[in-house]
């Protein structure tokens, strides 16, 4: 017996019924792991997909970093003082004192034969805090550059001449040529422009030789006090020779003078032996230590 419209439409029915239960119970057991990757070959997260027509994601800002570890210098800086300024008290004429009424005394050391005290000064300046003023020939610095530049790190240089002759027997040109060729060598080797101190070799000078300088730039800082120790033992010179001259001639702005090397007939070095003693009762006695440009 043929079945009516009605009947097959409810068969149909039925059977969608059933296929869809078969459906949903399947897809049921491969959410729950019957079915699919296991949990090991899942990625932990699932890439981002950006739309073909959105814009770039917004990279994270990077910090920056300076190839300084210092800010930058916006400020324009100061320029240097002018240097080789002469006082008026030092044209045409010497310093044989320094310009001053205060208990004050300025060790000034000579370095033009060679460097046998030098080691001993050094030591016993840097020991003592005391500061000293060094009159430098060319000569001398080319031949012991290490000792000048430890000497020019710590203290002011002045020149002495490049090869020490004496001025008053020199033209003109070979004065120029004398001092020239020491600031060359003395800035070379201290990292410092000798000007505008100058001392005479042997303190020999004249009016002229002293206008000359003047227009080169130099002031001639000459003495109060020789030591003398440079005459040596052989020369009948002792320490305690050295300490009275010093001590005699103790005065406000006294300007000693010494020399670094050593007596070349018997090896000695009385200014520097007599160095520490002659600090030690300099300040007893009241003063303090200077430099010449201090006062320059």
């Amino acid at each position: 017996m043929p079945c009516s419209p009605r009947m097959s439409n409810m068969k149909r029915l039925t059977v969608s019924i059933v296929l869809l239960g078969l459906l949903a119970a399947a897809c049921g057991t491969a959410r729950t792991g019957g079915i699919g990757p296991s949990p090991s070959d899942t990625p932990s997260s699932s890439p981002s997909i950006r739309p073909s027509n959105s814009p770039p994601p917004t990279p994270s800002p990077r910090p920056s970093y300076s190839m300084s570890p210092h800010p930058i210098q916006t400020k324009t800086p100061e320029p240097p003082p002018p240097t080789g300024q002469i006082p008026d008290s030092l044209m045409g004429t010497q310093w044989y004192k320094l310009p001053t009424s205060k208990k004050v005394v300025a060790l000034t050391f000579d370095a033009g034969a060679n460097a046998d005290g030098i080691p001993s000064i050094l030591a016993t300046l840097a020991e003592t805090g005391v500061p000293a003023t060094f009159f430098l020939t060319g000569k001398w610095v080319e031949v012991y550059p290490e000792y000048s530049a430890e000497i020019g790190a710590k203290y002011p240089v002045g020149s002495h001449s490049y090869s020490h002759p004496d001025f008053t027997t020199l033209t003109d040109a070979e004065i120029e040529s004398e001092l020239s060729k020491a600031a060359a060598a003395i800035e070379s080797a201290t990292g410092l422009d000798p000007h505008p101190m100058f001392r005479f070799p042997f303190g020999a000078s004249n009016d002229h030789c002293i206008d000359l300088v003047n227009s080169l730039g130099y002031g001639a800082i000459s003495w109060t006090v020789d030591t003398r120790g440079w005459q040596g033992t052989s020369g009948g010179q002792s320490v305690d020779f050295v300490l009275d001259r010093v001590l005699d001639g103790l005065q406000p702005g006294e300007i000693v003078i010494m020399h670094v090397g050593s007596n070349p007939d018997d090896g000695s070095t009385l200014d520097a032996d007599a160095l520490p003693r002659m600090v030690e009762e300099i300040r007893a006695a009241g003063y303090t230590f200077v430099t010449i440009d201090q006062y320059l």
